[in-house]
């Protein structure tokens, strides 16, 4: 596990749909292929962000072997309804020859005891016993994984290398303070755009991933590096980077929000990118205000970052 895909700015890629209501694998590797030459370290696919309660197992599965195929360093979401499903998801990823492994809870069924969830992962971590991994610790999976049954899986399991954190700030402190510090070799993933600052600079994190990142990966990228700086002392970069944390801080706060992939592709939409216009349900939609809001924030922090980043120390 010497190479860690597990650093820098990662997004969590969407998928992007057609007409049909089907993924649209051409636009997905486009995307993908863009984040990397904009300096992106790698992709996620298919996380919550890419919508995999919506997709078919073989539909995942395309867009891994697609962005794959076409050079993207790809780290594979292992969510699913049971362990047959996620343990195929792990499979396939090392087959294709994919990078990483996001290793997401059980859920639904026994998703708050602790010895079905410590089954659940060490069955995806073996399937892929030389993909690196990270546990992705979300309030929304209904489950914390706390450091005891973390050491316990690495123990058995030497690619579990990292822990993905989605919670707030108190979760971030939580896994630096008892997880990620105890060990140089074990890595923390910011995982909600809400908490880079907090993540690098105060609780040692080597990597973000992102959702906000599709849309503003020069602004995000420029975030991380700012942060990256402040965490090794540099006070001026420690004001620049809170105050551009603070004005990127509505857009980022949809990534908390059950409508996240509405508003981000609606972003990418505004971008120009017109693949993200529809969604596999019809009826998922931003209502008129939400729509408005998200426009006129965006609009503000563009005008702001035009003439926050000419200045010469920005």
């Amino acid at each position: 596990m010497a190479d860690n895909i597990f650093t820098g700015t990662i997004p969590a890629l969407m998928t992007p749909c057609t007409a049909e209501r089907t993924p649209d694998y051409a636009a997905l590797v486009k995307k993908g292929k863009e984040l990397i030459e904009a300096g992106m370290s790698a992709v996620v696919y298919c996380g919550s962000m890419g919508d995999w309660p919506l997709l078919t197992d073989a539909e995942r599965m395309e867009g891994v072997a697609r962005l794959v195929a076409a050079g993207v360093p790809t780290i594979v979401g292992t969510g699913a309804v049971n362990t047959r499903q996620a343990v195929a998801h792990a499979a396939h990823a090392a087959e294709v020859g994919a990078h990483g492994l996001m290793v997401i809870p059980r859920v639904l069924s026994r998703g708050t005891s602790p010895s079905a969830q410590r089954a659940h992962f060490k069955a995806i971590l073996s399937a892929a016993p030389d993909l690196p991994a990270v546990i992705y610790n979300s309030p929304y999976y209904g489950f914390a994984t706390r450091a005891d049954l973390f050491f316990a899986l690495r123990a058995e399991h030497p690619n579990l290398i990292g822990f993905k954190e989605f919670g707030g700030a108190a979760d971030l402190r939580y896994a630096a303070e008892h997880i990620t510090s105890q060990d140089d070799d074990v890595t923390l993933m910011v995982g909600v755009d809400t908490n880079v600052f907090h993540g690098f600079v105060n609780c040692g994190a080597r990597g973000a991933i992102t959702g906000i990142g599709n849309a503003l990966p020069r602004e995000v990228l420029h975030l991380v590096s700012l942060c990256e700086k402040a965490a090794r002392g540099n006070a001026r970069a420690r004001i620049r980077a809170k105050e551009l944390d603070e004005a990127m801080a509505v857009l980022s706060s949809f990534d908390e929000g059950p409508d996240l992939v509405l508003y981000y592709k609606h972003l990418m939409v505004l971008n120009g990118d017109s693949e993200y216009a529809l969604h596999f349900n019809e009826t998922d939609a931003l209502t008129d205000a939400q729509r408005n809001y998200l426009e006129a924030q965006y609009a503000l922090f563009r005008d702001w970052y035009a003439d926050w980043s000419a200045q010469d120390d920005a």
